[in-house]
């Protein structure tokens, strides 16, 4: 496919053609630069102002698609128009043309120009001081660097300053961008924590109450159903509770309204007794020195948590051990359930329990494993976790 070649901007064709009227109207009305008196005049005719004058507005309609070129057959026409009558139009529309080389031009030729212009300026001021020895012809000097090098450096101030704006409006859309990955990473992050959260708190009253219930429609005992039934009441409620504490972190909370106290070692008992009340037999040993960091306390008491949710819908008949102790600069989590085949009820589960205290753990630059083990009990399941006591900034 054959590239067409760039059109002029429209502007361009406006400026193009503004130049060449005012330069038809100076011709036409005999306001000529130069007299034939004046000595440089090489072509006498009104006639030969015009080839000039119609180049270089030609060039003027290219000053901006083709910058170097219209410049370099401007500088040609200016040439021809310094040994002519003149006309002042022309040179104007050349101090554009070099203007418009600098500012539209490619980098190397907004860098060439001005020390071009310069160099011109100098030599046309050096030289005809030498050749004439008389201060007038300083003016020469003044003339050129007026058409060349005022241009060209005005052209490379525009420049400068276009090219740090542009650099600024990326380095925003930049800063912009950055802060919207931040903030969807956050979002990201956030919904991560909640889900985890979420689960945690949640999905051990909704075991218990699964299982109680598979054992009082399965078990034609009324004692049996009564005491499954307030096992259901007692967890639904529980479930509640939990459900009401995370939605009120989740809200605005008003100035006489705060969100409970996030869950802590402390309440390890209480869970234990409750993981007892849901038909587990189960051993809490914690041997832990004083207040822990708070994220380290959460993460230990959701693992125990989401282990003993664990166990109550998968483990077999027997002991859950729960094992906290504290070497040096960590906490030692282990707790371990019989593994086999189970006889009575049981309740589905996702395995979002195992992946959210493997991220937990994560987040604070710990350790994790989960899977089944040999013991001289036989086959159990068991959940070890290491969290580092140190503090610092999560991982």
């Amino acid at each position: 496919m054959a590239v067409r070649p760039p059109r002029p901007h429209r502007v361009d064709l406006y400026i193009a053609a503004a130049g060449l009227l005012g330069g038809l109207l100076l011709w036409g009305l005999g306001l000529d630069t130069r007299t034939p008196q004046d000595g440089i005049v090489v072509f006498e005719s009104p006639w030969w102002v015009l080839p000039p004058l119609v180049v270089t507005a030609g060039c003027e309609a290219l000053r901006r698609v083709m910058p170097r070129t219209a410049l370099l057959v401007g500088w040609a026409a200016l040439t021809l128009d310094t040994i002519t009558q003149g006309n002042l139009i022309t040179v104007l529309m050349f101090t554009d043309l070099v203007y418009a080389a600098v500012l539209y031009g490619p980098p190397a030729t907004a860098r060439r120009v001005p020390w071009v212009s310069g160099l011109v300026t100098v030599a046309f001021t050096v030289v005809p001081i030498a050749a004439f020895r008389k201060p007038e012809a300083l003016l020469i000097g003044v003339v050129v660097g007026l058409v060349s090098l005022m241009p060209a450096a005005t052209g490379w101030i525009v420049r400068n300053h276009r090219d740090a704006a542009e650099a600024a409006r990326l380095r925003a859309e930049q800063t912009a961008l950055l802060a919207e990955m931040d903030r969807a990473q956050a979002v990201v992050s956030e919904r991560a924590r909640m889900a985890r959260e979420l689960h945690d708190m949640v999905a051990n009253h909704l075991s218990a109450i699964a299982i109680h219930s598979t054992a009082a429609l399965s078990l034609d005992d009324p004692d049996t159903s009564k005491e499954a039934l307030g096992v259901i009441r007692e967890n639904s409620v529980a479930g509640l509770a939990e459900m009401r504490r995370l939605i009120g972190i989740l809200r605005d909370s008003s100035d006489d309204t705060e969100p409970s106290a996030a869950p802590t070692l402390d309440s390890l008992g209480s869970l234990v007794e409750g993981a007892r009340t849901n038909g587990l037999d189960v051993t809490l040993d914690a041997d832990h020195a004083g207040t822990l960091p708070a994220p380290v306390e959460l993460a230990a008491y959701r693992i125990v948590q989401e282990s003993l949710t664990n166990a109550l819908k998968h483990a077999s008949p027997g002991r859950v051990c729960v094992v906290l102790r504290q070497p040096d600069g960590s906490l030692a989590i282990s707790v371990t359930s019989p593994y086999g085949d189970r006889d009575g009820p049981s309740a589905p589960g996702s395995g979002a329990g195992l992946v959210g205290m493997r991220e937990r753990v994560a987040l604070l630059g710990g350790t994790f494993e989960a899977g089944p083990e040999s013991s001289v009990h036989g086959k159990i399941w068991s959940v070890r976790a290491t969290l580092p006591v140190a503090q610092g900034e999560p991982a």
